[in-house]
């Protein structure tokens, strides 16, 4: 039997590192040049910091993204939680093949198409009660139904493996189903639930597609401000704010980690 090779497995390791970080770490670095030339080192300075505080068009953009981002996340769990819980609990009900088919259909039909068919709704739904216009509003539909089968999937599978004599026992005690699924489901699915959230979040905020189709004049989100920018030359501002964005990320994953190991050891 062949032993693996360990100074090959440490290099195939180390280069799999330096091909996801290096073009992160480079961003944070050039975040800092003084030159407004974004491959072009000559030297230090904070002043597209200082720059990108004063840039109203990126930080509103930044702002309407977080804010239907979270939108989106709370709307795609909450429904997404109740469609998965559907699917792994009631069994093969009458329609159950076209339930599951048009949950699952944001996972596999393109997203220009997605973005489409939503805007052509929009459009009639606008031509017929005058509303709505493309905004916040569209664009929180958009990222909800696709955001949504992504959720569907998690609590789907995690639902799936509980232990089901929790629940039942519950049931012999004379809670009621809602309550059971409350007190007793919600609870043991929370790792999921948190999951499914941080995905959503995630999808929503750097979503480009549904939402050039979806908003309107004044509602420009993040990735379209961004990627309109890349077209005319890109700016070290997009590098600061980025750098920002990987450093909350960072601090996050630490506190959740200390989090989580805290709560290991006291377990």
């Amino acid at each position: 039997m062949l032993r693996p090779n360990p100074v090959l497995r440490a290099l195939a390791l180390g280069l799999g590192f330096l091909f996801l970080y290096v073009p992160i770490l480079s961003l944070v670095v050039f975040s800092f040049n003084d030159s407004p030339l974004v491959t072009a080192w000559s030297g230090f300075s904070f002043k597209w910091y200082v720059s990108l505080f004063h840039d109203d068009a990126l930080l509103s953009a930044a702002w309407l993204s977080f804010r239907v981002a979270a939108l989106s996340a709370t709307a795609a769990t909450v429904i997404g939680t109740w469609a998965g819980y559907v699917l792994a609990r009631m069994g093969r009900f009458r329609g159950f093949s076209l339930y599951l088919g048009m949950l699952s259909a944001p996972l596999v039909i393109p997203e220009v198409v997605v973005g489409i068919s939503l805007l052509l709704m929009f459009v009639e739904v606008r031509s017929l009660v005058g509303w709505p216009d493309n905004g916040v509003f569209t664009i929180w539909v958009g990222h909800t139904t696709f955001a949504m089968a992504f959720v569907a999937v998690i609590i789907q599978s995690r639902v799936r493996d509980l232990d089901r004599s929790l629940e039942e026992a519950a049931l012999d005690l004379g809670a009621t189903p809602l309550k059971v699924f409350f007190l007793i489901t919600l609870p043991l699915i929370a790792p999921a639930l948190a999951s499914a959230w941080l995905l959503s979040f995630t999808l929503s905020l750097d979503d480009v597609i549904l939402s050039s189709f979806l908003s309107g004049p004044g509602y420009t989100t993040l990735p379209l401000e961004v990627f309109s920018r890349v077209r005319l030359g890109l700016k070290p501002e997009v590098n600061a704010l980025a750098a920002l964005f990987i450093l909350a990320v960072g601090i996050c994953v630490i506190v959740a980690n200390r989090l989580q190991r805290r709560k290991e050891f006291s377990a």
